[in-house]
């Protein structure tokens, strides 16, 4: 596992533009590209590779209630999607209290020797939206035994300042329930958290297609997490590649900053004969 260091191989080159200065950082790790992947739903392994190969994603998401670890029950997701190409985020996913989680996280960075955590703790099971209150007290605990704790949380700005206030290195408000696709339901709420939360901003979950990934980067998003948007397409290395052009597309338009919005038209060329050509 490497840190304050990008991986290198096919992924390089796929944060906006050519530089190879990390696009964002969290805590000690450094990122080119703002598009993770998770790693469940696909057909096979190899689809799964396929997909974060084409999305240029430095960093794959992996369900540590969910995976096997075992090489004698049968084949293993990291032996295909491999530690020494990608950063691997383990996840508390199926955790429903804050024990739970915790037990959970340590029992990854046991088996994968990384203080790397993405803390999930649900609160309810239809709507899988994360319980605040657990969620902010395995966060105390975890971040107090060392992990780099990246929360998935509401997109509650309050819960998001107090992470940050922790110690959380990154925050991980939902766009929309988890496996959705109902794109950013509330980017209000977003804009608000990306304007007080002084730590970067990873939307999780509800991304459906392209353009949803590309409203959240032009709110100003710092990178965005997906899995059933890309897994559950109907080609999914193609929507992999849609969704990499488009956090690209999005990002490089908020860092261009839009026109203004005018309630009524505005010529294109001006009316007194002083257009330059």
């Amino acid at each position: 596992m490497t840190s304050s260091m990008t991986k290198s191989g096919s992924n390089e080159g796929a944060a906006t533009g050519t530089s190879d200065a990390p696009a964002f950082r969290i805590g000690r790790y450094e990122f080119r590209s703002r598009l993770i992947i998770g790693t469940g739903k696909y057909a096979s392994f190899e689809e799964n590779l396929a997909c974060a190969e084409a999305s240029g994603a430095e960093m794959v998401t992996v369900a540590l209630r969910r995976v096997n670890f075992d090489a004698q029950k049968g084949p293993r997701l990291l032996d295909v999607i491999k530690p020494d190409r990608f950063t691997i985020l383990p996840n508390t996913a199926g955790c429903y209290t804050a024990e739970d989680a915790v037990t959970t996280a340590q029992l990854g960075r046991e088996l994968l020797g990384t203080d790397l955590v993405k803390l999930e703790v649900i609160g309810d099971e239809r709507t899988l939206f994360p319980d605040v209150p657990a969620t902010l007290e395995a966060a105390k605990i975890l971040i107090a035994d060392g992990f780099t704790v990246l929360p998935y949380i509401t997109d509650d700005p309050v819960a998001c300042q107090r992470l940050a206030a922790m110690g959380c290195p990154a925050v991980m408000p939902l766009a929309a329930p988890i496996g959705s696709g109902m794109g950013i339901r509330n980017p209000a709420n977003l804009r608000i958290i990306l304007e007080t939360v002084e730590v970067p901003v990873i939307v999780d979950a509800g991304v459906g297609t392209a353009s949803d990934a590309a409203i959240a980067m032009e709110l100003g998003a710092t990178a965005l997490l997906m899995n059933t948007a890309i897994a559950q397409a109907k080609d999914p290395i193609k929507m992999a590649i849609a969704m990499r052009m488009a956090v690209e597309a999005g990002r490089l338009a908020y860092e261009a900053g839009r026109m203004p919005k005018r309630l009524y038209a505005s010529a294109s060329s001006p009316l007194d004969g002083t257009a330059s050509f």
